[in-house]
């Protein structure tokens, strides 16, 4: 169905539309009349395949609309780092899918196409004040500021150029962890766009100053770059549902979750919003309760946990796998104080008696559950999360969150670190502490605080799986990204630029003589 007819449904007026072929479109950032219920849905602790909440989260929308509840779908770009990589495509799988897929798993409406360009546009800016006789003093030690691409390449982690005589030693961060994604998808509208990428801390002065875009004069010109970047994007699923597409920040090592001008389009164009946040609750879970929300101003009226039994095997054996499950449900249920119901995402190699079990196991943590089918079935193997999901949003709720604004950096990541991971302390590196001192010392408040540790485990080791306990966290690097109001810790061994793995998915992709592509999944 043509994307126009799709947006019909909503009552969105085709002039508000700007049409990339006829299943595509970008729709002016407006707000409608209704002031809808917001779903999110999260997961337990990952493998390198995902969990499926984007399948199951398509799935309970379509589920939704079949049972008259009028829901839109708001959920993340692709990236080429992962669709290239091991992960693959993100755009749902079977009967739960997003069409059309190829198109949106790679270049699709060039939204991280343009987050590179005023991304680099801001470094080539830095390397030209420079190169013209730097009166800002910039120091060439102490430039914050990083390249993005959109692909896995170890080999940019690290990089050296000269500038005249200046040799500069940086790197490059994958789109998706660049500082202008988490500030396209947490901006409001382009005034606030241009103050936020103003705000951007670049580098300091041999004085010690601090020196933002702004003082390069980039704000514009970046934002010129982004303008259509920050309209969100339509397109539908296979049975023919609306769902907002826009933006992809990594829940591993940005904060997850799309932006706020397509969750609020979402919001008042429809009785309901279903959104995803990436990789599990301890991630983009935690990310959009503590973040996405307080710039929204919603807390969700209902979570959705995504639990696979293969999924849970793979963290050790079943048991650790339901141990791993537990925690997520305390975090949700207790922790953040969600109206909490588990999905479990069925496979056919699923035994009766292991869904017997993840299920008896669920209604024993006095936690709503549910067995869905969306792969296979759609919207026809989800009708069961709907209703729950739909009793669920007509309770009254009361998200809590993990930190308070005003508190200290350490104190927020050790809110996070020991209240949501489970560990017993945290530990900090010489430089990860020098740069907690130097964000002190800017007088920033009301920050929001995006750990970066792996998607593989609560703590930051990915071989300690189930629910570790009684570990210590290190927190090895600090980013301070003044522009989305957020400081970056990175835990562990993380990487913000991934890399290929000796088995990587751009082995199985394929275009024949017609232009079909193939091997995207």
């Amino acid at each position: 169905m043509k994307i126009e007819k799709v947006a019909e449904k909503f009552n969105i007026s085709k002039k508000d539309l700007s049409f990339y072929g006829d299943y595509m479109a970008k729709v002016e950032n407006s707000k409608g009349k209704k002031n809808g219920k917001l779903v999110l849905v999260t997961a337990m602790t990952s493998n390198k395949f995902g969990v499926g909440k984007t399948t199951l989260s398509i799935g309970l929308a379509d589920a939704m609309n079949l049972q008259g509840k009028n829901a839109l779908l708001a959920l993340r770009e692709p990236s080429m780092g992962p669709v290239f990589g091991v992960k693959g495509g993100a755009t749902g799988g079977g009967k739960a899918s997003l069409t059309p897929s190829d198109e949106i798993n790679l270049h699709f409406t060039g939204d991280f196409h343009a987050i590179a360009q005023a991304n680099n546009l801001l470094s080539s800016i830095i390397d030209n004040h420079i190169f013209q006789g730097n009166t800002l003093s910039i120091d060439i030690e102490k430039i914050y500021f990083k390249r993005c691409l959109d692909v896995n390449d170890r080999s940019l982690r690290e990089i050296t150029y000269k500038i005249g005589k200046n040799t500069i030693k940086t790197g490059f961060n994958i789109t998706a962890a660049s500082e202008i994604m988490a500030i396209l998808c947490l901006s409001e509208d382009i005034k606030d766009l241009k103050r936020n990428l103003g705000n951007i801390l670049v580098a300091q002065s041999t004085e010690g100053k601090p020196i933002y875009a702004r003082d390069l004069n980039a704000e514009e010109s970046m934002a010129v770059l982004l303008k259509d970047a920050f309209k969100p994007n339509l397109v539908q699923t296979l049975e023919g549902n609306l769902a907002l597409v826009h933006l992809g920040p990594f829940a591993n090592i940005a904060h997850g979750c799309n932006s706020i001008v397509a969750t609020r389009y979402a919001l008042t164009h429809a009785d309901y919003c279903v959104t995803e946040a990436g990789f599990g609750s301890d991630l983009g879970g935690e990310k959009f309760l503590d973040i996405t929300d307080r710039v929204l101003k919603k807390t969700p009226d209902a979570v959705v946990l995504v639990v696979t039994i293969g999924v849970m095997k793979e963290q050790g054996s079943f048991e650790m796998g339901l141990d791993n499950v537990a925690r997520h449900i305390h975090n949700l249920k207790d922790v953040f104080k969600a109206n909490l119901v588990v999905a479990v995402n069925k496979h056919k190699n699923d035994s009766a008696e292991e869904i017997r079990r993840i299920v008896d196991f669920c209604k024993e943590q006095s936690v709503e559950v549910s067995v869905c089918e969306a792969f296979d079935k759609g919207g026809k193997g989800c009708l069961d999360l709907s209703e729950k999901v739909v009793a669920l949003c007509n309770r009254k709720s009361q998200i809590q969150f993990t930190y308070k604004l005003d508190a200290s950096i350490k104190d927020k990541i050790e809110a996070i670190a020991t209240k949501i991971y489970g560990a017993k302390s945290v530990e900090y590196s010489d430089l990860a502490q020098t740069k907690i001192e130097y964000a002190e010392s800017l007088g920033l408040k009301d920050f929001y605080m995006n750990i970066a540790k792996t998607q593989f485990s609560f703590s930051d080791d990915k071989n300690l799986l189930g629910a570790p306990s009684d570990f210590v966290f290190k927190v090895t690097d600090i980013e301070i990204r003044s522009g989305a109001k957020m400081i970056v810790a990175i835990c562990g061994n993380m990487l913000l630029m991934p890399g290929l793995a000796k088995v990587s998915n751009y082995n199985n992709i394929k275009i024949d003589k017609r232009g079909k592509v193939e091997g995207i999944f």
